[in-house]
């Protein structure tokens, strides 16, 4: 474990989640939130607009389908993610993707025919644009 990887962990819960929602997260934590083992952490950074491409890869190999969700709803998601989204294991990670602007014609039919009838239900709604928010001295957030 790096010097850097053991001033990290020695931070406090609570700093830990202000640095997630924080506006100016130093670059240095980055790769330890990616890993976070504090789930409500890790959800929030994973709602980061300024994630990189590398980070949101990462964190949609996450085991917990939360953060694969929070990562479904990005815009800027490339083609193979999103088809990762659409064929994710999950309910709540299909029914986050089925909504996306970017589904191909083929991906809006295999969603439509979902065994989850919600799903099926999201995807028939059509795209619908990425909303954010934003509270003063935090990070922007996708909703």
């Amino acid at each position: 474990m790096g010097e850097m990887e053991k001033q990290y962990k020695a931070l406090p819960l609570e700093t830990r989640l202000a640095l997630a929602l924080s506006e100016h997260l130093p670059e240095s934590y980055r790769p330890f939130m990616v890993c976070e083992q504090w789930m409500v952490i890790k959800c929030y950074f994973a709602r980061r607009e300024d994630l990189c491409l590398q980070e949101a890869r990462a964190l949609l190999d996450d085991q917990d389908h939360v953060i694969r969700l929070c990562i479904a709803k990005r815009p800027d998601l490339t083609p193979d993610m999103i088809e990762r989204c659409v064929n994710d294991r999950d309910p709540n990670v299909r029914h986050a993707i089925a909504r996306h602007e970017r589904l191909t014609e083929e991906q809006r039919e295999r969603l439509m025919r979902d065994m989850d009838p919600l799903v099926a239900r999201a995807v028939a709604k059509g795209g619908r644009p990425v909303q954010f928010r934003q509270r003063p001295g935090q990070a922007r957030l996708i909703r």
